[in-house]
């Protein structure tokens, strides 16, 4: 089998990509009579497919990942130099990268003290699942073990982790699930489930409600993402999140943040939840940690919950009995370092608050010219638009037209993305995540294809 490539003729690449890979998200039947799409090289902001188009990222990578941009040549030395020296060896034992990036993110999340690597955010979300459960057990004889969730969060792949989805369309035909988690409503202001004066604190009132319904002595953790991503990018109300902490404190019970799509910087500070002034037991991450230039994900937890499994040595039982094949790579850690110096030395975070800000004005104005954005929300380079049929129903733009748009960008040569298969009959939210390195010029251009789009779709 010959398997080099031809630069110039891509024809073999997209040919064995139709018979042999089996992609994420996708229904490939229209691959049958259209070639499938083969992103060949990335630059900063933009990427270029195989027929040379170029195209203008509003999505890093599609799924929120590609933090400092392509083509970061110290990232990618960084990882041929570590690979070369120690590639690999079960994080039973530490290594170099690993230590120095462990230190590198504690101190940037004050309050938190041990990381454990993992191979992918679901993972990772996974072993916070396993720890309260091992803590349910080894504290409380097994009763404090049930896990809330939130409706339109969205946690995770596995099966354990779907048991915790609040995204219907995610989890539908996936189940049975695990059982022992507990869906709490959603803190979407747009959609306010009734009217009231502070919706923020109502709506974290809610979770207090199924805390009492459950049972505080069977309720062990609470899972949130800081700004619900997938399920709509839902920013939180005002005083929500204060709320919930001192939910969480009064009924014992762990707070779990997902952080996977707005941790390491994507919100404008290095974690979601350092907006807000909450103090969470554990941290979950991956996708901007390294920025996908090499796998790596985190759970993050404190000393009081690290204490708890080596306070018995003689019990056989008392330690976290787990592993993560490709926690023990070095490359991760390696990218990790090189992506956050980078973010550090060229002030992305303040970048991030910048360009976020205007890319929220950008769509507020778009808002005054179409009637069919009927909500721009939120945090720093993570932003939705809502599309809607009505305003004043709120009644939601058929998928098809949202689709609709996301092609037409697509054509006009920039990526954008939407809400997809997660909450029944609300995939009508439009997503923009594009890089912290991101320029005014950049944001300008994204908004400027979603005018054309919509004035195209919607009229």
């Amino acid at each position: 089998m010959n398997t080099a490539i031809n630069p110039n003729d891509l024809t073999a690449v997209i040919e064995a990509d139709r018979a042999h890979l089996w992609h994420h998200l996708f229904q490939h039947k229209s691959l049958e009579t259209v070639d499938p799409k083969i992103i060949v090289e990335g630059k900063g902001m933009r990427v270029w497919d195989a027929t040379g188009k170029e195209h203008l990222d509003a999505v890093s990578g599609a799924v929120w990942t590609v933090n400092v941009g392509y083509g970061r040549e110290r990232i990618a030395k960084a990882v041929y130099d570590q690979l070369v020296k120690m590639n690999y060896f079960a994080n039973t034992a530490g290594s170099v990268p690993g230590s120095q990036f462990a230190e590198m993110l504690i101190d940037k999340m004050p309050g938190m003290d041990r990381v454990y690597y993992t191979n992918s955010g679901s993972e990772a979300n996974e072993k916070v699942f396993k720890l309260v459960r091992q803590i349910a057990h080894k504290r409380y004889g097994g009763k404090k073990h049930k896990i809330l969730y939130r409706n339109r969060d969205y946690h995770g792949s596995t099966l354990a982790t779907m048991s915790a989805g609040g995204q219907l369309e995610r989890i539908a035909q996936y189940g049975p699930f695990a059982p022992g988690f507990v869906e709490v409503p959603h803190c979407m202001e747009y959609r306010a489930q009734v009217e009231t004066e502070n919706y923020g604190e109502w709506a974290a009132d809610q979770i207090e409600e199924v805390i009492l319904r459950e049972g505080p002595d069977t309720v062990g953790a609470l899972c949130l993402e800081p700004v619900t991503a997938g399920g709509g990018v839902i920013t939180p109300p005002e005083g929500y999140w204060q709320r919930v902490g001192e939910i969480c404190r009064k009924y014992d019970i762990l707070l779990h943040i997902d952080e996977v799509v707005c941790g390491v910087g994507r919100t404008g500070t290095w974690f979601g939840y350092q907006h807000y002034g909450i103090q969470p037991d554990f941290v979950t991450m991956a996708k901007g940690v390294a920025s996908g230039y090499a796998a790596i994900a985190c759970m993050v937890t404190t000393d009081k919950v690290f204490d708890m499994f080596k306070d018995d040595t003689s019990d056989p039982l008392n330690y976290f009995r787990d592993i993560s094949t490709f926690g023990g790579c070095t490359a991760g850690p390696a990218a990790a370092i090189e992506n956050m110096n980078i973010i550090i030395e060229e002030d992305l975070l303040g970048n991030t608050v910048t360009m976020g800000e205007r890319m929220v004005n950008n769509l507020q104005a778009l808002s005054e010219k179409h009637a069919c954005i009927g909500d721009v929300r939120g945090k720093g380079l993570f932003c939705g638009a809502e599309l809607v049929a009505d305003r004043a129903s709120k009644e939601p733009a058929d998928e098809k037209l949202v689709q609709a748009v996301v092609a037409d960008c697509m054509a006009q040569g920039v990526i954008i993305g939407a809400t997809n298969r997660s909450v029944p009959g609300f995939n009508n939210t439009l997503c923009f995540s594009p890089a912290l390195i991101a320029t005014a010029d950049d944001i300008d251009n994204i908004t400027n294809a979603v005018d054309n789009a919509l004035t195209k779709v919607f009229g």
